[in-house]
């Protein structure tokens, strides 16, 4: 069975029990799963329960498609997504951008924990995705090219849309909350950066590092959907004052940053 099979029999198990319009997707990054709460008359599937849908492993991530709506807006949300580390193919990681593309979707908000590079950041902000540098050393679009899916060599340069940065600029404003704006760099993890590490990707442009959210905007931008990307910026990756680091941190200071970043996204949706 080829992707775009696997795409529609995923597709069209969602259509049986959801066939109405929708709006907009997410995609929660880790610790950001609150926002659920927020959706109206939810339909929750199980990842498990979907043909050919991998499985979230990680905590912090449910491992849930929620379709429903916020600000009468109808949206479909992964509570839980899919990493390169976990040892799943890029084909795998992006699979369910395809199948929101394929449900008509072709906007998206992307989301994620990341580490601060920039100075003046701090742990709780929250940072538009402004642009990418791709350190993940492989990419979604290698292999055989899918021309109902998109063209061989996407543009890319604007892979975050600058109108809905622009609104959601505007929707932070409105609610009394900073937001920073800056580049994401994406590397393949588990393991948390090295001094020397951290020293590389922010000389050469990094605001923030994570571990996801690239291979999914590639994807994405094949399938020319509007993409905003938003990091919680859960630690301070400062390579000269660098604290040691674990898992069970990051879902705390995006526990407390779960307030600003509902209201931002709820704003954002109302005004798409």
């Amino acid at each position: 069975m080829d992707i775009l099979q696997e795409i529609n029999k995923a597709k069209e198990y969602i259509l049986n029990l959801y066939n109405k319009k929708i709006d907009a997707a997410i995609i929660l990054g880790t610790g950001l799963g609150s926002i659920v709460d927020e959706v109206e008359n939810k339909l929750v599937i199980a990842y498990k329960d979907i043909p050919e849908f991998p499985v979230s492993t990680v905590a912090g991530h449910a491992g849930e498609l929620i379709i429903g709506k916020i600000n009468k807006k109808s949206v479909i949300i992964m509570n839980g997504r899919f990493h390169y580390y976990e040892g799943y193919s890029m084909d795998t990681v992006t699979f369910g951008v395809r199948v929101i593309n394929a449900l008509g979707i072709k906007d998206i908000i992307i989301t994620n924990a990341a580490g601060g590079m920039n100075p003046h950041f701090k742990a709780g902000d929250l940072m538009i995705i402004e642009d990418h540098i791709n350190f993940m050393g492989t990419n979604p679009l290698i292999g055989k090219n899918y021309e109902e899916l998109g063209p061989r060599f996407p543009d890319m340069s604007e892979a975050y849309n600058s109108e809905l940065i622009v609104l959601t600029e505007k929707s932070a404003k409105e609610l009394g909350y900073e937001i920073k704006k800056g580049v994401y760099a994406a590397v393949t993890g588990p393991n948390y950066e090295t001094p020397a590490e951290l020293r590389m990707l922010r000389t050469l442009g990094g605001d923030a590092v994570g571990m996801s959210t690239v291979p999914e905007v590639i994807a994405a931008n094949h399938m020319s959907m509007r993409v905003l990307g938003i990091s919680c910026i859960t630690d301070m990756a400062i390579a000269d004052n660098l604290e040691p680091l674990d898992h069970r941190k990051v879902l705390e200071t995006a526990a407390k940053a779960q307030n600003k970043f509902v209201s931002i996204v709820k704003s954002v949706i109302e005004k798409m």
